[in-house]
């Protein structure tokens, strides 16, 4: 049989050396938007450990757009050079690169979470940092005790839509393969997306339609300045986990309305319009996202990404022999093992360490014959 997990893949005209994807995952350490010596370690490693495709965290387009004061950002040209360093590094250890955009709407201005996760306040906290201004489709908290936003104008819309065509730009300027765009967790697109935090009456809200006007505005705009051999991903909450939010209806027709701007693979995570991705009644078990990949790749005929407890290259490759997803997102199981696609090689039949990077193979392959006498 071949395994699906461990083989290339074609996106456009990018090949992937194997399906396995490192999922977006914030790092909140940057300073003033810029990648430093951490972000290339981090994301480094990954490229290193053997995976297909290494996504940088969610990089914000603008400074007000952060969710805290550790969030990367791409809204200067100056940010442009770090973030080349690690694309270089990825697609010189036969990786390729991707970054995610982001705006995080009424979930800006917040502690890093190891820091306690909690709202900035106009009094400076522990670490100096006080809030500033956050924007939403409507001027509605996300939740008691967070700031209430600033409802955007028909301005602001247009001014954050150029701050990603900016964005888009810069990305490209850096070297990276793959564009995704953050339209899940309950930042700004998802915002737009849901019932739940959408009010607005004009064109940009009321019915599905409208609500998916701004999302897919943004969406047309990254696929118009990425280049036709490269990819564009979108990251979605397949569902809100809350009542009368989003439902996997509703992302299955927005994911068909992505298909027909040029979109080419659809994320599928979940929840975190009211909180974190895991608040609400998510049924949290080993690959529990999975089914929302499938309807979407099966109803909407557009390739998805599976994210969400895949912790085994065995679980992997199942999702892929049954046709529920075209790619498999890894995150926190890439923490504690950054080799795990190197090991999933192993896993299925790969006994040398011929694929491993030579300043490790040849150790381990020399240790592998020791073992043996």
């Amino acid at each position: 049989m071949t395994h699906l997990l461990t083989t290339p893949f074609s996106l456009r005209g990018l090949s992937l050396r194997n399906r396995i994807v490192i999922s977006p995952m914030c790092q909140y350490s940057a300073q003033d938007g810029y990648a430093n010596d951490w972000h290339v370690v981090q994301y480094g490693r990954f490229a290193v450990g053997g995976a297909g495709l290494v996504f940088v965290e969610a990089t914000c387009v603008t400074p007000d757009g952060r969710g805290t004061l550790g969030d990367l950002g791409l809204w200067d040209d100056a940010h442009v050079a770090p973030l080349a360093r690690i694309c270089a590094f990825i697609h010189d250890q036969g990786a390729a690169a991707g970054i995610q955009l982001a705006h995080a709407g009424r979930k800006g201005a917040t502690q890093r979470p190891f820091d306690g996760g909690v709202p900035l306040t106009a009094e400076p906290d522990d670490r100096g940092e006080r809030t500033w201004p956050v924007l939403a489709p409507s001027a509605l908290a996300m939740a008691d005790g967070w700031q209430t936003p600033v409802g955007m104008t028909l301005e602001d819309i247009a001014s954050v839509k150029a701050s990603y065509a900016d964005a888009a730009r810069r990305a490209l300027a850096a070297g990276f393969d793959v564009i995704e765009l953050h339209a899940a967790h309950g930042y700004l697109i998802h915002e737009f997306l849901s019932p739940l935090s959408n009010l607005r009456t004009d064109a940009y809200g009321g019915d599905a339609q409208g609500r998916m006007r701004f999302p897919l505005e943004v969406a047309k705009c990254l696929r118009d300045i990425w280049p036709d051999d490269r990819p564009v991903f979108v990251r979605v909450s397949a569902v809100d986990h809350v009542d009368g939010g989003v439902e996997i209806d509703d992302t299955i027709a927005f994911s068909k309305a992505l298909k027909s701007v040029g979109v080419d693979v659809v994320d599928c995570s979940s929840g975190g319009i009211l909180g974190a991705a895991t608040v609400g009644r998510a049924p949290r078990g080993p690959g529990f996202q999975v089914p929302y990949a499938e309807a979407v790749r099966n109803q909407a005929d557009i390739a998805t990404m599976a994210v969400g407890l895949i912790t085994s290259p065995e679980q992997a490759e199942a999702i892929l022999q049954a046709g529920q997803a075209d790619l498999i997102a890894i995150g926190r199981e890439a923490l504690e093992n950054p080799n795990w696609p190197l090991h999933a090689r192993r896993t299925f039949g790969d006994d040398g360490f011929s694929q491993w990077p030579p300043q490790h193979g040849w150790w381990l392959e020399r240790r592998a014959a020791l073992m043996k006498r």
